[in-house]
């Protein structure tokens, strides 16, 4: 029988809850943090457990209550509000969540959820702080945060070593020793090369015992060309690069020199905004450079196919969608696929606003069944090589258009006649 959240529940047992709250809250099987997050800490739960009946999904709500949103969470309702800023013995959520009655408490048992021990001392002990919102993460400005001052930290240390320390006092851990020159430089390789460290090396970094010999190292390896190739591998995962057409038969893809235009980007410590805007659309800049043209290959990594009797039409929508799917989710940091079908549940975004960010796209020309084709690249080599060609050309052209003896002159007019 479905129950309403916030009706029938007496106050005697919102009496018996308050006094009972303290020692509830301290008795939690792990420890909690010392200041309680909405979205790190209590998000998590309200989706997993309460916003299949108390969250956007019309459809499937089983009361006016919503505790996805903020105003609703705190409105009053037959008297009693679930959610009381600072007054987790007053809040009937709390009241629901702690109830032995099996018809009052929440989530109802028949649902297959439950709470833990922690997971209700979070709750409580964020309303206690007050039950403070937050935004998607992907809408929260960035901030300076303050820094912790760890007296742990040496005076070599920077800003984050004060961040890690203070977070591992709080867990009551302690860092681990100091490692080793030899294996210092080879995680330092690792992490920046993806390379094992060359023994010559490895043995001149651990005789070389002066203050500055770990920030040479890390100059160093900064402008090794494999540099580039270790941090393009996270890029091209998230944009989902491959040489492959990844439907069907998986038919190989020309699409390499995408792959080596981030690998330079990363090598030239190009500007961030920049690397955005020739990704999205280099193609259309002003003159454009043949590196600018490669870039725009972004708005193409995607599956397609070359099956025979797939249907072109239904391959473009398809391919427009992925498009849709793949920018937001890689440059705004949130998720609009849901919005293909219908109105997103959790960000705000509509299907109208899925379609719209469709239509930037509109004008890339590709083909709905079959690889798109192939266009010859020239690299730097090639292209100072054709540079070079090119002014050969224009000298002979020049001497073939200017004759410069009388007997030249008289031979080109009696040609021209």
């Amino acid at each position: 029988m479905q129950q309403r959240f916030l009706g029938g529940l007496a106050f005697a047992t919102i009496s018996l809850l308050s006094c009972c709250f303290s020692g509830i809250l301290l008795n939690a099987a792990e420890p909690i943090p010392a200041r309680i997050e909405f979205n790190r800490d209590i998000r998590p739960i309200l989706a997993n457990n309460c916003f299949k009946c108390h969250g956007p999904d019309e459809n499937k709500r089983e009361s006016d209550l919503r505790l996805d949103l903020q105003d609703q969470a705190l409105a009053k309702r037959d008297g009693q509000a679930a959610i009381v800023p600072g007054k987790p013995a007053q809040s009937a959520l709390i009241a629901r969540i702690l109830t032995e009655s099996t018809d009052e408490q929440m989530p109802p048992k028949d649902s297959g959820k439950f709470l833990t021990g922690r997971e209700k001392s979070l709750l409580q002990a964020w309303i206690q702080q007050g039950a403070k919102w937050q935004d998607h993460w992907a809408w929260i400005p960035p901030q300076h945060p303050i820094i912790p001052q760890v007296s742990t930290v040496s005076e070599q240390g920077n800003a984050i070593d004060h961040f890690i320390q203070n977070r591992l006092k709080t867990a009551g851990l302690k860092p681990s020793v100091a490692a080793t020159r030899r294996t210092l430089i080879r995680r330092l390789y690792f992490d920046l090369t993806g390379l094992p460290a060359d023994p010559a090396h490895v043995q001149a970094f651990v005789k070389d015992d002066s203050p500055a010999a770990y920030e040479k190292l890390v100059d160093q390896l900064l402008t090794s060309p494999h540099f580039g190739e270790r941090m393009a591998i996270y890029w091209l995962d998230v944009v989902r690069y491959a040489d492959s057409n990844g439907y069907h038969a998986d038919k190989p893809r020309q699409i390499s020199p995408y792959r080596d235009y981030v690998i330079n980007a990363f090598n030239s410590n190009k500007p961030y905004d920049q690397f955005i805007i020739e990704q999205l659309a280099g193609d259309l800049l002003p003159e454009p450079t043949p590196e600018q043209k490669v870039a725009s290959g972004f708005n193409m990594l995607l599956q397609t196919t070359d099956e025979g009797g797939a249907q072109a039409k239904e391959y473009l929508a398809k391919y427009a969608a992925d498009r849709v799917r793949n920018t937001s989710s890689i440059f705004l940091g949130v998720t609009m696929g849901c919005a293909e079908c219908h109105n997103h549940k959790f960000d705000p975004f509509t299907t109208k606003d899925f379609y719209s960010l469709a239509a930037f796209f509109a004008d890339i020309k590709e083909v709905g069944v079959g690889n798109a084709p192939a266009y010859p690249v020239a690299t730097a080599v090639h292209q100072q090589k054709i540079k070079a060609i090119d002014q050969q050309i224009g000298e002979l052209q020049k001497k073939l258009q200017l004759p410069t003896t009388p007997k030249a002159l008289t031979a080109r007019k009696a040609w021209e006649e």
